[in-house]
């Protein structure tokens, strides 16, 4: 972690002639995007993975057909068509899991107040939102940076849905109905596009110096998964649901 932080530091020395007060929040932007574009390859991989996933639905639901009665022949037969094919079916969770360091390192530098003093414009990297609220209300110098963070996330949260809906209208149905859970799954798919507008509540709830980490990487996300899943709707419908 200290590493981290001290390449957040850094950056923002690097920063400050350009942002002044600003360096730090402008330093964890940078740091989001290094840390999103380090993992890019990996993002890339996920997608290739979700892409075969989805080609070999058809065949794995032949399997679940032939092997119905039988859960451990079942099992292996679909382990062996993963290997034949080179997909592995945690590729996808590598991403996510490799931000989360990065995205604890800004939850606690700030709420250890380590790096008290930092701001966006007149909004403490520190404070939460309901300290924006107490400090000159909604429309408040802290409070119209929310808004801005709060604006940013609607319109990112908004353009994934659509997307994402439209991706699922589009696409042919990858998950056998016979399949076990395969209930659940539908239900799912229909409710997770929503989850793109839960992080309006983290924003809101945790330090902004976090805030701006989830608000940078949600954008990064969302273009990132408009491009790499641009030539396949399905395998981009199941990776948002995912």
């Amino acid at each position: 972690m200290s590493v981290f932080a001290t390449l957040v530091e850094q950056l923002a020395d690097l920063l400050q002639p350009l942002f002044s007060t600003a360096a730090t929040a402008a330093a964890i932007v940078l740091f989001t995007a290094l840390v999103r574009l380090a993992i890019h390859p990996l993002s890339r991989a996920a997608a290739r993975g979700q892409k075969a996933r989805t080609r070999l639905a058809p065949q794995l639901a032949e399997l679940r057909k032939k092997h119905a009665k039988n859960p451990e022949r079942l099992q292996k037969a679909m382990m062996e068509l993963h290997a034949e094919e080179k997909v592995s079916p945690l590729a996808g969770c590598l991403p996510s899991l490799l931000q989360m360091p990065a995205f604890f390192l800004m939850y606690h530098l700030f709420s250890s107040g380590r790096m008290t003093g930092h701001t966006l414009f007149a909004a403490p990297l520190g404070d939460h939102w309901v300290d924006a609220l107490s400090h000159g209300g909604v429309l408040g110098p802290a409070g119209r940076v929310y808004l801005v963070l709060f604006a940013i996330v609607a319109a990112v949260a908004t353009f994934t849905f659509r997307r994402t809906k439209r991706q699922m209208a589009a696409a042919p149905p990858v998950v056998d109905s016979q399949a076990p859970g395969a209930g659940a799954m539908a239900a799912m798919s229909k409710v997770m596009p929503l989850f793109s507008f839960f992080t309006l509540i983290s924003v809101a709830v945790m330090p902004l110096a976090a805030a701006l980490y989830i608000v940078t990487s949600t954008t990064w996300t969302a273009v990132e998964r408009a491009f790499l899943y641009r030539d396949m709707p399905a395998a981009g419908a199941l990776a948002t649901a995912a």
